[in-house]
């Protein structure tokens, strides 16, 4: 993870929800079908830690995703991912009722997307995150960009940069270096 700047660093320091994209974001963007329709989807691994850490941690998770999926609901159900908001055409409506539903303003959310019907959300929240390869109108509001790709350790890099941010990193980490 590059170093980030200190307006960054200022802001995910106060983030109290993040809220990710899928497909993108926590896959390659790729759509997968096998031969009888189903689809698949690929998760990296150490997303999936960060995601665990950050809970841990008390900073509460969300997805908010344009796209239904079974895979999705799965993944999200196996990382404890509690608010969860597939199908969503208009983000900024789910998002909305998701800081209402918390009680949080919108400066103490990160949203990480990568695509224009990421921008309403992108605009409204406190830390705007992206990946390498997001569209142009993304990669030029987000705040921040991770230096891995989406689907292959992108979300674990936002979920280092909060926990760093809010001096939780190495309480983080500290239950594994037992």
């Amino acid at each position: 993870m590059s170093n980030p700047s200190s307006a960054v660093t200022q802001s995910a320091s106060q983030i109290e929800l993040i809220i990710f994209d899928i497909d993108g974001v926590f896959t390659d963007g790729g759509l997968y079908r096998s031969d009888d329709g189903q689809e698949t989807k690929r998760f990296h691994a150490t997303d999936g830690l960060g995601i665990r850490m950050l809970a841990d941690a008390g900073i509460t998770i969300g997805v908010i995703t344009g796209r239904t999926s079974k895979v999705v609901e799965h993944r999200c159900k196996e990382l404890q991912i509690e608010h969860v908001y597939q199908g969503q055409k208009d983000k900024l409506g789910a998002f909305e009722t998701l800081a209402a539903k918390l009680n949080l303003d919108h400066t103490k959310v990160a949203y990480m997307g990568d695509d224009i019907i990421d921008m309403p959300v992108m605009k409204r929240v406190g830390l705007a995150l992206t990946v390498p390869g997001a569209c142009a109108e993304i990669a030029e509001m987000a705040h921040w960009t991770s230096q891995r790709q989406g689907g292959n350790g992108a979300v674990r890099e936002a979920c280092e940069l909060i926990l760093k941010s809010q001096g939780l990193y190495q309480q983080a980490i500290a239950r594994y270096l037992v």
